[in-house]
């Protein structure tokens, strides 16, 4: 047996460990990143965490960069379930790709010494793409600050570029809250999945789809929790269990720095839309699909200050959690109960015919 001392001893190293792992990684969490560096953390993460974190590239912007994301859990022969997040969807709004870099760091700490986040990395994997949006993203930081959509050209005799990329998935596409004026903020393109950056999301996600739990993207602003429909002639068959996971998700931001979300479906408590990501997982199958609308009401709207950086992020990793941790142990805790409900049925069976034979 281990006395304390011995205990302390390996608790000690176990945390020199993970402060060793965090210095070799050289980049702040709490500045926004241009792409480079945002490149650089990447492949600094899955070097220094190659047990758990694998670069996965999944396809190519317009401008042909390629897109990749973090696969991080634990390496197994065996299938496992999934969390999709992606970050940075709309290229102006900074918070987003920032929150997916502070999520991968501290999902990779907490693994290390939090019990709950070992099962959850051995049970599922998460997929984070810090940046979908890569070329509007670049753009934003080379060129226009606040541009939001991707650098496709426009349709023949049309002079602007780009595609509103969460209005051009196969979600009631082109419906509501969209514009077919090619220079406008909310063009959803020539058709649906007409962009190569949502073709990408698709096509991956779309050809394991059994495989997710969960689909966050992650968005601002305004301090919302979004979730199915955006056209509000559909409502999503799990509504009212999506609204309670959400404020429950809401209250969980609440208690860090007592910022106030609001949850509800878009035409709810923003504005209708057809076409987005979120919309389309659900109606993919997914059954917890969220759009987070983080910091913040319209004060610096998407110039957040890199001061908020840190609380900002805080806040909505404890909401994230509150909802991936939901979705795990509905699936898993429900397993364990069918196995047990199984297995009891089976020994009352064998229990009545040895009875019947005494």
């Amino acid at each position: 047996m281990c006395n304390g001392a011995g205990l302390h001893f390996v608790v000690l190293l176990s945390l020199i460990g993970i402060a060793t792992a965090e210095s070799s990684i050289n980049h702040d969490y709490f500045k926004y990143n241009p792409m480079t560096e945002v490149s650089n953390w990447m492949a600094q993460i899955a070097k220094t965490h190659p047990d758990v974190v694998t670069i996965v590239e999944y396809g190519k912007t317009y401008e042909k960069r390629t897109i990749s994301l973090l696969k991080i859990g634990v390496k197994s022969e065996a299938k496992k379930k999934a969390i999709w997040m992606d970050c940075g969807i709309h290229a102006r709004e900074w918070i987003a790709p920032a929150f997916c870099q502070y999520f991968v760091k501290e999902i990779l700490q907490a693994y290390k010494t939090d019990p709950k986040m070992q099962q959850m990395m051995t049970n599922m994997d998460f997929y984070v793409t810090p940046v979908l949006n890569i070329d509007g993203y670049i753009h934003s930081w080379t060129t226009d600050r606040l541009w939001r959509k991707n650098m496709s050209p426009g349709p023949y005799n049309c002079s602007c570029n780009g595609t509103d990329l969460n209005r051009n998935f196969d979600a009631n596409w082109g419906t509501i809250g969209v514009s077919t004026d090619c220079c406008s903020n909310i063009y959803c393109g020539t058709q649906p999945v007409s962009e190569p950056e949502a073709q990408a999301v698709t096509y991956f996600v779309g050809s394991r789809i059994e495989d997710f739990l969960c689909f966050l993207t992650i968005h601002s602003y305004g301090q919302l929790l979004l979730l199915p429909y955006g056209h509000p002639n559909f409502t999503a068959s799990n509504y009212d269990e999506l609204m309670e996971v959400g404020n429950g998700a809401a209250e969980a931001i609440r208690k860090v720095h007592g910022m106030s979300y609001t949850v509800g479906t878009s035409p709810d408590v923003l504005y209708p839309n057809s076409g987005s990501s979120r919309d389309w997982a659900r109606l993919k199958g997914i059954p917890f699909a969220y759009t987070f609308e983080l910091r913040d009401n319209g004060t610096f709207g998407f110039k957040l200050p890199e001061n908020q950086i840190q609380p900002t992020c805080e806040e909505a990793y404890s909401g994230a959690l509150h909802i991936i941790t939901y979705a795990h142990d509905k699936t898993f805790n429900s397993a364990v109960a069918t196995v047990a409900a199984a297995l009891w049925t089976v020994l009352s069976a064998a229990a009545v015919t040895g009875n019947n034979l005494m």
